[in-house]
């Protein structure tokens, strides 16, 4: 579903991704390691062409999307859910869902059950429908923020940073939420510090460090390395 070849993206003067080179299958469930800085953001941006790569080859479907504009790739079937959730927060739940599905907007029938499934997904955005966006607590922008993704009927869904400043209990419920989506069909990249929770919830993993992969494998086998205990996971 998804194939990078050798991808360089530069941000200003500087090199933030150097020759990364990986491979998504539909179905797949796949995280993205790395510490704060390593490039996690700047390779997702990528992928979903907010950035363009100065080197190499991304595709995804089949079709080279290396100079393709965003909102074309979101109409192919990807969706980035950002690190740090940029809801639209004068805006009320429903209507950021709504955004969520602009490119859907005249699907009414497949917006009003798409609309369905993330509130069963997620239940307290349907008791909040009403109520402004940046009022919700940390944990329910969070939900909003994977809802509004969802809205437009991803095939592949990035999602960057989802636990990011979020207490453990959230965490937990978020993650159950994730795999859920995964189960039911959407192929999802996840990109985590917290590295504990994601290798074990998701089937295959990439480490990141300062732009490169530097390793990767299943998650079981990775969450028991002595390179990743010792750098992501505290022993």
């Amino acid at each position: 579903m998804l194939k990078l070849r050798n991808v360089a993206t530069n941000f200003g003067n500087s090199v933030i991704i150097r020759g990364v080179s990986l491979e998504i299958k539909k179905g797949d469930f796949v995280s993205l390691l790395g510490s704060n800085g390593a490039g996690k953001t700047t390779l997702f941006r990528t992928i979903a062409g907010i950035l363009k790569p100065c080197q190499g080859t991304v595709e995804f479907k089949g079709r080279q999307t290396n100079r393709m504009s965003a909102d074309k790739i979101v109409k192919l079937g990807l969706s980035l859910c950002p690190e740090g959730r940029h809801l639209f927060p004068q805006l009320s739940v429903h209507k950021n869902l709504m955004m969520g599905a602009y490119i859907r907007r005249r699907d009414h029938k497949g917006i009003k059950r798409s609309i369905g499934q993330v509130q069963e997904l997620f239940p307290i955005l349907k008791e909040r429908k009403e109520q402004m966006a940046g009022t919700l607590s940390g944990g329910e922008q969070q939900m909003l923020a994977i809802a509004r993704a969802l809205m437009s009927d991803p095939e592949l869904l990035l999602l960057d940073e989802p636990s990011i400043g979020l207490a453990p209990l959230i965490v937990k419920n978020i993650a159950d939420k994730v795999k859920a989506i995964n189960e039911m069909g959407t192929t999802i990249f996840l990109s985590e510090q917290n590295a504990n929770m994601a290798l074990k919830i998701t089937g295959r993993g990439y480490v990141l460090e300062s732009g490169s992969i530097i390793m990767e494998g299943p998650s079981n086998q990775l969450i028991t390395d002595d390179v990743v205990r010792k750098a992501y996971l505290g022993a």
